[in-house]
């Protein structure tokens, strides 16, 4: 446990009291929260504001924490959870599912009030002078770092030593798959943080890599770099865990749409799918919302008939409604272009589902012991493998599911240790 005082960044939780489920980061961000601020020692929040950073004692930082994870589905049993009763409606056979319980997740308004009522209690906060001296600043997303005037009460506080999380560099690295200006964004991000840091803390070697890359490629020095995978949440560890029976093959992607994650390969082969094998076709589910600068991957899923008869979008779906998913499909498709860690390969891996991946540096990395690894522009092998996981028997799906028996998942409480190490380091 660090001794120094820690004061974590609460600025996205903040911003995600409007949202009824919560991104990858969101997730990551809350198990953050959870970690340090329920520790014992000095804990504190901070919300970065127009009018500087508010400060929150350790209580009305857990009361932040605490609305923001209720509003959310995150908790909701997967029996429970209407997104996951209506996908086992369409395409499952696995029998009746009990009782649907209410949802405990708020309703929007709901929600509004309960952001009102943060942003009211942050007006009366205290500034940055409330934080001890030696404080351990922790931030773990990337909001706001484009506005790198939110962060200069840290010139203020020579004292404060900040550790930062940075996701990925994608931006930057593949600029063509962002928005219009988002390269030069993170650019800003990352300078931010080449400026304040005492340490990084990064979700993989190959984010490391880049990162440590780019400040010396831009003249910014070095800074202290601790890996720590990603954890997998309990819930994916139970194989034997609540599940149904699709009524023919059901594949799983796993992420915003986007064009990084490269679904407009997947649209493609599906369409050949259809026209080939008819009502034969496998079934696949997209799990996640529509993003950015897809409308190409747009236009397939609402205008191509082919598609539609045989893909599913699937948006907010709770933590335990994926994990009884991930015990019940043919297995997880992941042909991303770039990613900077990409958790759905070791959740599907924790829950004994069998992975098929780009062969990226990344999944080479965190999944190169059990996935089958193709490059994302080869659409002959990603069908043939789709194919093959598919036949009844297949022997390609009891291989990658034979790969997965004695596989250890990386959990939180490793990657916390990494973390605590990192800010005993920076506190130092």
């Amino acid at each position: 446990m660090t001794q120094a005082a820690v004061a974590f960044d609460l600025t996205r939780l903040v911003t995600r009291l409007a949202h009824a489920s919560p991104s990858g980061i969101d997730r990551v961000d809350l198990a953050y929260a959870r970690h340090f601020l329920w520790q014992d020692g000095a804990r504190f929040g901070v919300v970065s504001t127009v009018l500087g950073p508010r400060v929150l004692d350790r209580n009305a930082a857990r009361a932040v924490v605490d609305a923001v994870a209720a509003g959310w589905v995150e908790d909701l049993d997967a029996g429970s959870d209407p997104v996951y009763r209506r996908l086992v409606a369409s395409i499952g056979t696995g029998g009746e599912l009990p009782a649907l319980a209410p949802a405990p997740a708020r309703t929007r308004m709901a929600r509004r009030r309960i952001q009102l009522d943060t942003n009211l209690l942050l007006l009366r906060a205290g500034g940055h002078e409330a934080l001890p001296r030696g404080t351990v600043y922790l931030h773990t997303s990337h909001l706001r770092l484009d506005k790198p005037e939110r962060f200069d009460w840290l010139y203020d506080r020579p004292d404060i030593r900040p550790v930062f999380f940075v996701h990925d560099l994608i931006p930057i690295a593949y600029p063509e798959y962002g928005r219009p200006g988002e390269a030069e964004r993170h650019a800003v991000r990352m300078e931010t943080i080449a400026r304040h840091a005492a340490h990084v803390v990064v979700n993989s070697a190959d984010v490391a890599a880049h990162f440590s890359g780019y400040l010396a490629v831009r003249g910014l020095g070095s800074k202290p770099v601790s890996v720590g995978w990603l954890g997998v949440e309990p819930i994916f560890l139970q194989r034997e865990g609540q599940r149904f029976t699709p009524a023919r093959p059901t594949f799983v992607v796993c992420g915003t749409i986007e064009p990084r994650k490269n679904h407009l390969l997947l649209l493609h082969l599906w369409r050949e799918l259809a026209a080939e094998l008819g009502e034969a076709t496998p079934r696949l589910l997209l799990v996640g919302r529509r993003g950015w600068e897809a409308e190409n991957v747009i236009d397939m899923l609402d205008r191509c008939r082919a598609v539609r008869a045989h893909v599913t979008e699937v948006a907010g779906l709770s933590t335990h409604g994926l994990a009884a998913l991930m015990r019940s499909a043919t297995a997880l498709l992941m042909p991303s272009f770039a990613e900077g860690y990409g958790l759905p390969v070791v959740e599907a891996a924790a829950s004994g589902l069998p992975v098929v991946a780009s062969d990226i540096p990344v999944h080479r990395e965190i999944g190169g012991s059990f996935a089958a690894l193709l490059d994302p522009l080869d659409g002959v092998g990603w069908k043939q493998a789709i194919l093959g996981l598919g036949e009844a028997g297949s022997p390609v799906r009891s291989d990658l599911r034979a790969r997965l028996d004695d596989y250890a998942a990386p959990t939180w409480g490793a990657h916390f240790q990494a973390v605590e190490r990192a800010l005993a380091a920076a506190a130092s």
